[in-house]
């Protein structure tokens, strides 16, 4: 089984189909998708928290905001895990996954995963 841990906002605009004209139901949408994925899933995303239905999945916001805020909570979270063996960051950013792969995390594109969660829609 793997664990992730999404940079919800690069899973959402690694899709340009419009996200930015309703950032909120783009963030929905991306969790109602990740609970399909039948795995311990944690998504952390950027701006101000608002309820969400988030079934399984653990919704997270960025701790503080401004350039690399939630990058910096994911490579925390990272670091923070005793055992990274089985953790999968999903996110594009190269600085975000040389810090995650450093603490023995793997990283899976923000791209891919996007069509992994298509697929399992399908």
């Amino acid at each position: 089984m793997t664990r992730w841990v999404v940079d919800g906002m690069n899973v959402i605009g690694s899709r340009p189909d419009g996200w930015w004209r309703d950032r909120r139901a783009a963030m929905r949408r991306l969790v109602e998708d990740l609970g399909g994925l039948g795995e311990p899933v944690i998504v952390v995303l950027d701006g101000t928290p608002f309820d969400i239905d988030a079934g399984p999945v653990d919704v997270r916001f960025a701790s503080r905001r401004g350039p690399d805020a939630a990058d910096d909570d994911i490579a925390a979270l990272v670091a923070a895990d005793p055992d990274t063996g089985d953790l999968r960051v999903v996110t594009s950013d190269a600085g975000l996954e040389r810090r995650v792969r450093e603490h023995g995390a793997s990283v899976e594109g923000a791209g891919a995963f996007r069509r992994r969660l298509d697929e399992l829609g399908a």
